[in-house]
């Protein structure tokens, strides 16, 4: 098994471009709206299946 060596740490905020400070905000804005659709769909699954009851057979 081989080890994987971390990966460098990112340089602190201060030494980072506007650019590049902008580009991770746009990136984890985007996640996060991901991220809360995706918890919203779960949810509302988990609450579908749980208003469903299954019906006795007749037999």
């Amino acid at each position: 098994m081989t080890k994987k060596s971390p990966s460098p740490p990112p340089p602190p905020d201060a030494e980072r471009s506007q650019e590049e400070l902008l580009k991770e905000l746009a990136y984890l804005r985007a996640e996060n709206a991901y991220l809360k659709k995706l918890d919203a769909l779960i949810r509302e699954k988990g609450a579908a299946t749980r208003g469903k009851k299954p019906r006795p057979s007749k037999g």
